[in-house]
This record gives C-alpha cells, sequence and structure tokens, in this order.
C-alpha cells in the first residue's frame, strides 16, 4: 500500500472569489482545476506549507486564517491526506502561473478532482472556516 501524501491546500477568497488555476499536462489529474497548495515539507506546519504553495505557485502572498476541513482521498495514482487552509490576501497582486479569481457561484461549473467535493459543498454553503485556535 502507498504512503499518504500530507498536502496543504491554500483557500484563498477575496471579495467572495477563490483562486482557482488548472492542472498542467503531464501533472497528475492533469486539465482538473485546483486551489494552490502542495506537499507539506519536514518541519513545516500546515499553515505554513499553504502560504508558501500559494506564493510559488499564485504569487500572492496570503496569510492563514482558518481551516474548512481535513480529508484524505484515494485516487488511482496516490492517496492524499488534503488540508484545506482558508487564506486571506495580505499583499494584493495579479495571479500568475494561469490562477485566476473565481466566483464562488462559478466553482460548480468547474471540474475539480473528487478530494475536493466536501470543501466545495461547503463553499457552496458560503460555510465560515474555523479559526485557526480551533483546530490543528
Amino acid at each position: 500500500m502507498q504512503q499518504t501524501k500530507r498536502i496543504a491546500v491554500a483557500v484563498v477568497e477575496h471579495n467572495d472569489r477563490f483562486l482557482v488555476g488548472i492542472r498542467d499536462v503531464g501533472d497528475s489529474l492533469a486539465g482538473y482545476h485546483e486551489f494552490p497548495g502542495g506537499k507539506i515539507e519536514p518541519g513545516e506546519t500546515i499553515q505554513q506549507a499553504a502560504v508558501r504553495e500559494c506564493l510559488e505557485e499564485t504569487g500572492i502572498q496570503v496569510a492563514a486564517v482558518g481551516w474548512y476541513s481535513q480529508t484524505i482521498h484515494h485516487y488511482d495514482h496516490a492517496s492524499v491526506e488534503l488540508n484545506f487552509v482558508a487564506c486571506s490576501v495580505k499583499q494584493s497582486a495579479d495571479p500568475q502561473h494561469g490562477f485566476v479569481w473565481m466566483n464562488r457561484e462559478d466553482l460548480n461549473d468547474c471540474r475539480f478532482p473528487e478530494g475536493n467535493n466536501q470543501l466545495l459543498r461547503a463553499l457552496e454553503a458560503k460555510s465560515v472556516p474555523q479559526p485557526l485556535n480551533e483546530v490543528g
């Protein structure tokens, strides 16, 4: 059995819009929409990983402000522990590397990997993320 990869996902909301990109050709799940995120490095907290990955992938500097959920999902190519971190924009800038600001109501028209389903339902319901000090 393969080891579960720990992933931090930055769910960046700004003016009721979310930072969303499309996975590149050659990536696993190519063509699917994604929130910025990636593997949690040794010695790094989930929040630190979400902030770092967001800056690396989008050029947007964010701050972790809460938690949406954590889920474990088993894909054919990997098992992942997805940690969804609510983030706010620290310094406004145009997103880079194919990421765009997407209206909340347009998220339903996107094709996200299955591991995002619980988060997408929470965003559609306008659920408020848990404060950082209550989880983690």
